[in-house]
Parts: structure tokens; sequence; C-alpha cells
């Protein structure tokens, strides 16, 4: 499903326009982002959480030159679902 679907749908059902939906949404992805660039998790009760996970330092190789790389650590962002979602999908 893709952002526009998303907005399709909520459009749909709630029967507010499709901008002020966009709108919305997309403010929302970027609460999330900059809530997690800055170094929070955003919780959403019943839905999931925006963690950031560390990824440890690690040798690399780069089969082309026949090398290894540190890769040094760093942050990633993930998705963690809730209960409740997971026993949704399942």
């Amino acid at each position: 499903m893709t952002k526009a679907e998303v907005v399709n749908e909520i459009s749909r059902a709630t029967g507010l326009e499709k901008a002020t939906v966009m709108t919305t949404v997309e403010s929302f992805m970027e609460v999330v982002k900059d809530a997690m660039a800055g170094g929070h998790n955003v919780y959403l009760r019943g839905f999931g959480s925006f963690i950031i996970k560390t990824r440890k330092e690690k040798t690399a190789r780069n089969i082309s030159k026949n090398t290894t790389i540190k890769v040094p650590e760093h942050n990633i962002p993930a998705f963690k679902p809730s209960k409740v979602f997971l026993d949704q999908v399942k």
C-alpha cells in the first residue's frame, strides 16, 4: 500500500478532504523522523514503536579489491510492532 492509497483510504473513511489528510500524514512522518533524528524513540500504543537500534562496529570485505574495511558503529531506525498488531497480522 502506498502513501497515496493510505490517504485515499483515510479520506474515504473519515470524509475529510484528501489534501487535509495528506498534510496530516506527511506531518506525522516528519514528526517521527525529527524525533528519531534527535535520538528519541516514538511509542504508539496498540500499534508499535519506532526505535533506534545501534549496530556494532564490524569488519567487512570488499570482494572486488580483496580488502577488508571497518564499518563503524552506527544507528539505524527500526519498527517494532505491538503484540496486538502482531496478533492481528497472524
